[in-house]
């Protein structure tokens, strides 16, 4: 079950369509949905996890704790909403687009995608494009 948590003044419109569409993506990459909580909150907050929890001083827009057991998806993901939306400036794309973008990029943490090489990064810049592609809104 995917659950969405507010640490900040923040809220996501339509909850059910992201929840959807993230089922989907981990669906199509050949896992099992477990638990999986968002947890959106400001720069101050993750900042505290990062230094708690990782020994990292400095900002970031997202981390993500994975408790995954074999191919069932568990964990917790925490999104920076300032980050997000920063990040959307610099790189010229809406708000909208790089919160996607970034909720995606925690779950294909846990389907083993990694980041920290450039061609890991290129890969998983390739993996978080083909999933947003699979957020619709469906028109009625």
């Amino acid at each position: 079950m995917i659950s969405f948590n507010y640490e900040s003044d923040f809220k996501l419109d339509h909850e059910t369509l992201y929840a959807d569409w993230l089922s989907k993506v981990i669906s199509s990459e050949l896992k099992n949905e477990g638990d999986i909580n968002y947890i959106f909150c400001d720069d101050d907050y993750l900042l505290e996890i990062n230094q708690q929890y990782l020994d990292h001083d400095t900002l970031t827009d997202i981390i993500s704790f994975d408790y995954s057991i074999g191919n069932e998806l568990h964990g917790d993901v925490f999104i920076s909403i300032e980050r997000v939306r920063e990040n959307a400036e610099d790189f010229q794309v809406t708000f909208e687009d790089e919160l996607k973008r970034v909720m995606v990029h925690g779950i294909l943490h846990y389907c083993g995608y990694k980041d920290k090489s450039e061609e890991d990064e290129q890969l998983m810049r390739e993996k978080e494009e083909e999933k947003m592609k699979m957020f619709h809104v469906k028109q009625s």
